[in-house]
């Protein structure tokens, strides 16, 4: 039995490393990083895709009387739209503002415009 094992071993031993076939390793490659790709996809792209379409529509039913934030943390309520700039009344001061600085909108105001 211990000599079976042992010529099992040594005809293991001489045997020929399997070479792999080096299309079926590109290929491999390939496929590998295109699963990276779906995946980073998923994780990081798509995400982003779906907060910006979000964040257009929030700026697309903005109005006059809407509390916001800012990105840069300035709270206020709108006065005015404009094309790309909105005016809101922080305190006792009046801001012209990006449209893309708005992050988010806290309360929705009344239909009428407020005046300033």
């Amino acid at each position: 039995m211990i000599t079976n094992i042992n010529a099992f071993c040594v005809l293991l031993a001489q045997q020929q490393p399997m070479v792999e076939d080096p299309k079926a390793q590109m290929i491999k490659s390939f496929l590998m990083m295109g699963g990276i790709m779906v995946v980073f996809w998923f994780l990081m792209i798509q995400p982003q895709r779906k907060k910006a379409k979000e964040l257009a529509s929030l700026l697309d039913t903005l109005k006059a009387g809407d509390k916001i934030v800012t990105n840069s943390g300035i709270l206020g309520v709108v006065l005015s739209i404009k094309d790309k700039t909105v005016t809101l009344r922080s305190a006792e001061t009046k801001l012209e503002i990006l449209k893309s600085a708005v992050a988010e909108v806290t309360d929705r105001g009344e239909t009428t415009e407020v005046k300033s």
